[in-house]
């Protein structure tokens, strides 16, 4: 998944995005209103409920973990991994000496947890109780990114977002790497697994869900999006069998776990880099660019559906859901002018406003 930092798109890629943009313009008046009785659920009144301040110099940060029975609440950012109280927002502990952290998972049975450390290719395992570093895993693929636990497997898989597009398969016990997973290129992001023995990747670049096989670690097919494209942020429903991909063009593309049919869409807001889903309400959430998250859900006929757009931050493009509350977390920043391009850095990034990095905290 890409940091979130503001980045410069170009004209071919802007006009790229139009097309899909457009649907979601049109429709976004309507995105904030009640449905219509008999089409869908009533809308959840999502609101901002609280926001926590952190500060900081670091410019990128990326993935968030709930860790909903110990009230933890795993941040990303920048040379380290910040734990705060998930109820309150005070500051526990931090896991630091990373090189560009981007996720992190629990193992639970294990009592371990692992965060990737996206420039000098390591995994970070660590005690998730007193954070005390474990072990450092070396060399994974090019830019560790996205990982997670399979329990079927008893696997941890990270996916590496660099051009050679594959997923390496750690021990957690051990921390070996046992395997590398070749998916064929493209920019990867986001994973998740059904718990049956399959594991669902994001291919932004080719607009398609690689299949895995967790057991044998091997590819064994790949799902067209279109007309969704660029997917980023991935989340299950793991009860109906169905996959959510957050795509880039403001779509949502829903898909059968099962058979990877294509199921429907549903307009979200521009270029998303997250999904999560709430299985207490079967609820579906996307942040997006635009410093907004969208809230879908089914309505009478079963058709996925926009429930409400919540207005968030700037930058607040990531997100996790706790299932224990139902609220959503999603880091946000301010950033400044883009610096000019030079031909050392001719895609420059905006520098990121100092202490302006904060949770942002959404309640139903």
């Amino acid at each position: 998944m890409h940091q979130a930092v503001a980045v410069p798109v170009s004209t071919r890629e802007a006009a790229r995005r139009a097309a899909g943009f457009l649907l979601a313009a049109l429709l976004s008046p309507l995105l904030s209103m009640p449905c219509a009785a008999g089409d869908a659920a009533p809308v959840p009144a999502y609101h901002l409920a609280a926001r926590y301040a952190l500060g900081g110099t670091d410019r990128g940060y990326d993935y968030l973990l709930v860790d909903g029975p110990d009230r933890r609440l795993f941040v990303t950012h920048g040379g380290r991994v910040e734990v705060l109280d998930a109820d309150s927002g005070a500051r526990i502990g931090q896991i630091g000496d990373l090189a560009g952290a981007h996720g992190v998972e629990i193992v639970a049975p294990l009592h371990r947890a692992f965060v990737t450390s996206g420039v000098d290719r390591t995994v970070v395992m660590f005690d998730p109780a007193t954070l005390q570093v474990i072990k450092r895993i070396r060399y994974l693929g090019e830019k560790p990114d996205a990982l997670q636990y399979d329990p079927s497997s008893g696997m941890l898989f990270v996916v590496n977002g660099g051009a050679t597009g594959d997923v390496s398969v750690i021990d957690p016990a051990s921390g070996a790497i046992v395997d590398t997973i070749a998916l064929g290129g493209g920019k990867l992001e986001e994973i998740a697994f059904d718990g049956r023995g399959r594991g669902f990747v994001n291919d932004e670049e080719h607009s398609v869900i690689h299949v895995i096989d967790s057991h044998t670690h091997r590819l064994v097919a790949d799902w067209p999006l279109a007309p969704a494209e660029a997917p980023t942020g991935l989340a299950i429903d793991l009860k109906r069998h169905r996959l959510f991909a957050a795509c880039g063009n403001g779509l949502l593309a829903i898909v059968d776990a099962d058979s990877g049919k294509l199921l429907g869409t549903a307009a979200i807001g521009p270029e998303p880099d997250g999904a999560a889903f709430d299985p207490r309400t079967g609820r579906v959430f996307t942040s997006n660019r635009d410093a907004t998250m969208t809230v879908v859900g089914q309505n009478a006929a079963g058709a996925y559906v926009p429930l409400q757009t919540v207005k968030t931050e700037s930058g607040a493009r990531t997100i996790a859901v706790d299932e224990s509350t139902g609220r959503l977390f999603l880091p946000a920043a301010r950033f400044g002018p883009t610096p000019a391009p030079t031909p050392a850095v001719p895609e420059p990034r905006p520098p990121l406003i100092p202490e302006s990095f904060a949770i942002v905290v959404v309640a139903p």
